[in-house]
Order: C-alpha cells, then sequence, then structure tokens
C-alpha cells in the first residue's frame, strides 16, 4: 500500500509564455521530484485572460491531472458549453458561483497508482465579486466527498491575503492543503498548519515575471498613470514557473511538507 503522496501544484498559467515554460520544464520537473499528482491554476492561459477548449485539451496532455480556474474562466465565451458539456471533467470554475452557472467546483479523480484525491476549487469575495460564501460552500462540499478519499487539495483563487489566510485556518486539519492564487506574485510563507494541512497565501505564476503581474509593464504602468482603459499585452521577459510541492501521508490525508518550486 502506498504509504506516501506527491502533489505537484503549478500557479496560474499566464498566456502563451505561461504555456511554453510549463510544456518545456515540466519533464524535468517529473524527473526531479516524482509527483504522483500534477495540479494548475489555467484560468489565464488563453493570452492572459480565459482559457479555452484547445488549450484545455493542451495542459492536460502534458500530464496535469486536474486544471483549477477563478474569475477569468469567463473571459472566453467558448468555454461556456464546454464547462456544460464537461461538467464532470478535470476542468473546474470556483464551486461558490451560483448553482445554474456550468461547471462544477469539485473534482474526484484517482492516480495511476490508484489513490483517490479530490479538488476544491473556491473563490474570495474580499476586492472580488460577491458570489457566494466560499465558506459555507467548502463545507458542504467536504461533506459530500466520501470518507475514503483522504488527499483533498484547495485552489482559493483571491485577491485579499486575509481571507487565504482565513480560509487555511478554517480548513486546517481538514485538508491536504489549501494553495491560495490569483495575484501572480509567489508568497514565501508555505506551512503545514498545526492540524497538517499545507499552506500556502499565493503559488504565484507560470509566467513573464519581467512584467506587472504577467502584463506588459509600459501598459500597466500608463494605465495607473492615466486612469484610462488600456488594452492588455502578455509580456515575454524573465519567464518563471512557480509551483509548490506537497507531500502527504497516503492513509491519513495529513501533509508532512510543503516547499516552493521556481524555474527558469
Amino acid at each position: 500500500m502506498q504509504d506516501t503522496v506527491r502533489i505537484l501544484y503549478i500557479g496560474d498559467i499566464f498566456g502563451r509564455p505561461g504555456r511554453n515554460i510549463v510544456k518545456e520544464r515540466l519533464p524535468e520537473l517529473v524527473s526531479e521530484y516524482a509527483p504522483d499528482l500534477i495540479l494548475a491554476n489555467g484560468e489565464n492561459a488563453a493570452a492572459g485572460f480565459g482559457i479555452t477548449p484547445q488549450l484545455v485539451d493542451e495542459l492536460l496532455g502534458l500530464g496535469i491531472a486536474v486544471l483549477t480556474t477563478g474569475n477569468h474562466i469567463w473571459d472566453k465565451k467558448e468555454i461556456f458549453p464546454y464547462l456544460a458539456e464537461h461538467a464532470d471533467g478535470p476542468l473546474l470554475r470556483p464551486a461558490n458561483y451560483p448553482p445554474q452557472v456550468p461547471g462544477r467546483g469539485l473534482y474526484v479523480g484517482k492516480t495511476r497508482a490508484g489513490l483517490q484525491y479530490a479538488v476544491i476549487n473556491l473563490q474570495g469575495r474580499v476586492f472580488m465579486p460577491s458570489i457566494d460564501c466560499p465558506f459555507r460552500t467548502i463545507d458542504a462540499l467536504l461533506e459530500s466527498i466520501p470518507e475514503s478519499v483522504k488527499i483533498r487539495f484547495v485552489d482559493m483563487h483571491a485577491e485579499a491575503t486575509s481571507e487565504k489566510l482565513a480560509m487555511g485556518w478554517y480548513l486546517d486539519g481538514r485538508v491536504t492543503a489549501m494553495v491560495g492564487t490569483h495575484t501572480h506574485v509567489p508568497t514565501a510563507d508555505e506551512v503545514v498548519l498545526p492540524g497538517g494541512t499545507a499552506y500556502i497565501t499565493d503559488l504565484g505564476m507560470a509566467g513573464p515575471f519581467e512584467s506587472v503581474i504577467g502584463i506588459e509593464k509600459d501598459i500597466a504602468i500608463r494605465k495607473f498613470l492615466s486612469q484610462i482603459p488600456e488594452r492588455f499585452e502578455v509580456a515575454k521577459g524573465d519567464v518563471r514557473l512557480c509551483a509548490v510541492l506537497v507531500e502527504a501521508n497516503a492513509q491519513t490525508g495529513r501533509a508532512v511538507s510543503i516547499q516552493r518550486v521556481v524555474r527558469k
């Protein structure tokens, strides 16, 4: 019986530069860390805003098992019918959107070795759209997952660090890991909380860091100076892949360690 499980979670994949570095660096990460499960946030994969069905297939084809998303999941309209038709598939949207919205925020699957796992996608409400409560939503989802599924991962896509921290403490001891996404800036606070939940406020992104969170810096600066709408473009310089590697006890689901991973 498998004693431990290793999960590699890649931060927001931003545009073509992000997709390319994942394609280039993921094989060496697999060779180095031998993850049992690879997860990623893909909501910015299509030119920095949204994701298309073709890009879903491309990223899953690289060995990523589940793609989480966030508020930008709705930016490409062709994803609406895809989410409706593949509601049980490995592309998630935040679970706390209203129930009539296409797609789901929970995926239950098995690793190649047959170990069951669950991935839950949430979205925060501080400085973001006022959708359903992520705290009450996660309570209901955790109750719906079979007790036999011990490995449980949560992507909390949120703006405010306070909201992510609150969710981390709220879930401590109830999930294997809670990782934050959305701000595209990796944080240095990775920790295994007392109850056995691995936590980090933000994974960072797989994308260009010579930028303003992935956008060409001159365009972003001009927008701040003028307050006039600009057409954002994906930057190209200093491309990095940011992720975390979580190791957990396969029988209890409790995290043993979490470490940041960065590749250029």
